[in-house]
C-alpha cells in the first residue's frame, strides 16, 4: 500500500493500491504506441503542448502548491514558486526547442553532412519527493519537445503529487498514453528498467539509489541521466561582501527546509572574516520562522519523513561529539510533525559527519580556512560535485578559481540555482548527464549523422 502522510501533522492524507502488473503493462504499450505517433509530429506542433502545460500549471497553481505543502511539507510560498518555475521552463522549451533540435550542417566539399536529432522513445523517470513537480517537468518539457514519451515512477511519499502531474499533462492535451504515472513499489523499478519498451532512464535521487539504477540500466545497455547527491561548498573569501554573503547563505542553505541536492551545505570561510560571517549567518538563521508550512510567513516547515529527521539528527550529534560547536538549533522539535530547527555548526573540520556526508535538512556546517588556497582545497575535499558558490570582490580572479572547483556549476557572488537556459548536473558521485538548456534536450535524442554523397548525372 502506498500511503501519503502530512509531515507537519503526521496525519494520513490518502492511500493507494499499487498498480498491478497488467496495468503497468498496458501503460507501457500505450506509451510506445503514442510516442511513435508523437515523434512524427513537427517540433513546432509538439511545442504547443508545452505552452498548454504552462497555462494549466499556472491556472492550477494554488491547488497544486497546497498539495505539495500538504504532502511533503514545503512552505507554501516556495511551493507556489515551484509551480511557476515549471511553467517558465515549459515556456522556455516551447520557444527554443526548434532551434535546439534543428539539424546541424557539417561543412564538406563534395558531400552533404548534418547531425539530426531523433527521439529515443519512452523514457522512465524515477523522481524524488523534494520538488515533486519541478523534478518531473524539468525533464519532461524537453523530452516531450524532442518527441519522447514518458513513464513516471515517483517517490512513494508523494503519490497525490504524482497523480496531479499526470492530471496536468492530460489537461494540457497530450496524446492519450504518451505519459503515465505508475504507482508501484520500489522493487518494481528494476523490471521497468529492463523492459524493452523503456528506451532510457532519468533519475534524481540519492547517490546510493543512483548506483543501483545505473547498474540496472547499464546491464540493459540503456542511456541514463543521473542527478544525485551533493555537499555543495559555499566559499567566502577574505575580500567578500560578508553581510551580503551571509544573507544569501541562509537562503542557499535553508530553502526547501534544506532538502535539496543543490542546497549549500558546507560554508568554507576565510578565517579573517569567519567570526563576522558566522555571527551574521547565525543571527539570520535563528530568525527563520519554524511552523505550519501552510502559513505564508513560515520559512522552515517540517522535514518530509521521520527517518530523514532521525538521520539528520544523528549527523548533528556525531559532528558535535567530534568537537564542532552548535551555535543554534541541534535538537528535534517536540510534538507532532517532523520538525527540525535551523541549525548552525561551527568549527566543522574534515572527518566530521557534517563535512564528509551529505546533510539533507536544515543544518549548516561552517569550516574555517587559512586563506584562499586552503578554501579551494576544502571545497574539493568531497566525493560530490554538484554545485558551488564563490564569494569574492575580485571577479577576474573568481573566473580562474572557478575552473579549479570540482562542480557542475560555480556561481560567483550568488547562490546555486537551476535555470532553464543553462545545463544542470554534476560530476563525481553527484552523477552524470545534464538537464536543462540545449544540452539537456539532447540527452534523450539520437545524435544521428546524416551523410549524403554526390548524385551522379
Amino acid at each position: 500500500m502506498i500511503v501519503s502522510i502530512n509531515p507537519a501533522t503526521e496525519h494520513e492524507l490518502a492511500r493507494f493500491t499499487p498498480h498491478t502488473e497488467s496495468e503497468v503493462d498496458a501503460a507501457l504499450d500505450a506509451a510506445v504506441a503514442a510516442q511513435r505517433r508523437w515523434r512524427a509530429r513537427p517540433v513546432t506542433e509538439r511545442t504547443g503542448l508545452l505552452r498548454e502545460l504552462a497555462r494549466v500549471l499556472r491556472e492550477g497553481k494554488p491547488r497544486y502548491a497546497r498539495l505539495i505543502t500538504a504532502e511533503m511539507g514545503k512552505p507554501i510560498t516556495e511551493a507556489e514558486a515551484e509551480i511557476e518555475k515549471c511553467a517558465v521552463t515549459c515556456e522556455h522549451y516551447a520557444e527554443h526547442a526548434p532551434a535546439y533540435l534543428a539539424d546541424r550542417p557539417v561543412p564538406s566539399n563534395a558531400t552533404e553532412s548534418a547531425i539530426v536529432h531523433d527521439p529515443l522513445g519512452v523514457v522512465l523517470a524515477v523522481m524524488p519527493w523534494n520538488y515533486p513537480f519541478w523534478q518531473f517537468f524539468r525533464f519532461a518539457a524537453p523530452a516531450f519537445a524532442a518527441g519522447n514519451g514518458a513513464i513516471l515512477k515517483h517517490a512513494n511519499n508523494v503519490p497525490q503529487c504524482a497523480l496531479a502531474v499526470e492530471e496536468v499533462v492530460r489537461a494540457a492535451g497530450a496524446p492519450e498514453g504518451l505519459f503515465r504515472t505508475v504507482l508501484v513499489e520500489v522493487p518494481a523499478v528494476a523490471g521497468l528498467i529492463a523492459d524493452d519498451r523503456i528506451a532510457a532512464v532519468t533519475l534524481t535521487g540519492s547517490t546510493e539509489v543512483g548506483a543501483i539504477v545505473a547498474a540496472q540500466a547499464g546491464a540493459a545497455l540503456k542511456k541514463q541521466v543521473l542527478e544525485l547527491g551533493g555537499s555543495d561548498p559555499f566559499i567566502v573569501l577574505a575580500d567578500a561582501d560578508v553581510p551580503a554573503a551571509a544573507r544569501t547563505a541562509v537562503k542557499a542553505r535553508f530553502v526547501n527546509v534544506g532538502q535539496s541536492c543543490v542546497n549549500a551545505k558546507r560554508f568554507i570561510v576565510d578565517e579573517a572574516v569567519a567570526d563576522e560571517f558566522t555571527a551574521a549567518f547565525t543571527e539570520a538563521a535563528t530568525a527563520l520562522k519554524l511552523g505550519d508550512p501552510a502559513e505564508r510567513d513560515t520559512t522552515i516547515g517540517p522535514m518530509a519523513r521521520a527517518n530523514l529527521r532521525a538521520a539528520l539528527h544523528d549527523q548533528v550529534r556525531r559532528t558535535a561529539e567530534a568537537g564542532a560547536v552548535v551555535r543554534t538549533g541541534g535538537e528535534p522539535v517536540a510534538g507532532p510533525g517532523f520538525f527540525y530547527p535551523a541549525t548552525v555548526l561551527d568549527h566543522v573540520t574534515p572527518g566530521m559527519a557534517a563535512f564528509d556526508e551529505e546533510t539533507f535538512g536544515p543544518v549548516a556546517a561552517i569550516t574555517r580556512a587559512a586563506g584562499t588556497e586552503e578554501a579551494i582545497t576544502l571545497a574539493n575535499q568531497t566525493e560530490f560535485g554538484l554545485g558551488a558558490a564563490l564569494w569574492t570582490a575580485d571577479v577576474e580572479r573568481a573566473r580562474e578559481l572557478a575552473r579549479t572547483i570540482d562542480a557542475g556549476a560555480v556561481f560567483v557572488n550568488g547562490m546555486v540555482a537551476s535555470d532553464a537556459r543553462l545545463p544542470f548536473g554534476g560530476i563525481k558521485k553527484s552523477g552524470y548527464g545534464r538537464e536543462l538548456g540545449a544540452d539537456g534536450i539532447r540527452e534523450f535524442v539520437n545524435l544521428k549523422t546524416l551523410w549524403i554523397g554526390p548524385v551522379n548525372p
